[in-house]
């Protein structure tokens, strides 16, 4: 049987571990590669500085988009993810949550470096809730688009086979 969307989503959210985020502030717009871990619901978990650029945004905006993609692809090939939706610093039982999916994700987070304990002590965890993500992949046909929402009054999963 043929995964729907959101499994085909989580799937290749799990292979891959970068994001580029997108957000906009007063200088205009600004965007920042992370490394991310994913739940089951298709949340995002990654650390930044919040006083980076995009930090900063995030924390006056809410918002960000984002795109996930594989890396040296043939057009026929071409597979990625496009996403927008809220952002927001993790505190308490969320933020524990989080951490853990991230750091099983990424265990060399934990290994004790001098440098990287550091770095990581200026940064917070944020969850990004994406509620729209777009799966393109042309191994599919030239185009082949899907949609989902996460909220049903969107309409529910959309699907775009058509060409760009």
């Amino acid at each position: 049987m043929q995964k729907g969307i959101h499994e085909r989503l989580l799937a290749y959210l799990q292979d891959q571990r970068v994001t580029t985020l997108a957000v906009h502030d007063a200088a205009g717009a600004h965007a920042a590669a992370v490394f991310y871990a994913v739940d089951a619901e298709l949340n995002l978990y990654f650390v930044s500085d919040p006083a980076s650029r995009h930090g900063q945004a995030l924390v006056a905006t809410g918002r960000a988009a984002g795109t996930v993609q594989t890396d040296r692809q043939e057009w026929h090939e071409i597979t990625g993810i496009q996403w927008h939706g809220a952002v927001r610093q993790l505190n308490g039982a969320a933020r524990t949550r989080g951490w853990e999916l991230y750091t099983a994700r990424f265990p060399f987070l934990l290994t004790g470096d001098v440098a990287l304990t550091g770095a990581l002590a200026k940064t917070v965890l944020w969850q990004a809730a994406p509620d729209w993500m777009r799966l393109i992949d042309n191994r599919l046909g030239l185009g082949h688009k899907e949609e989902w929402h996460r909220h049903p009054r969107h309409g529910g999963t959309q699907l775009h086979n058509e060409p760009p």
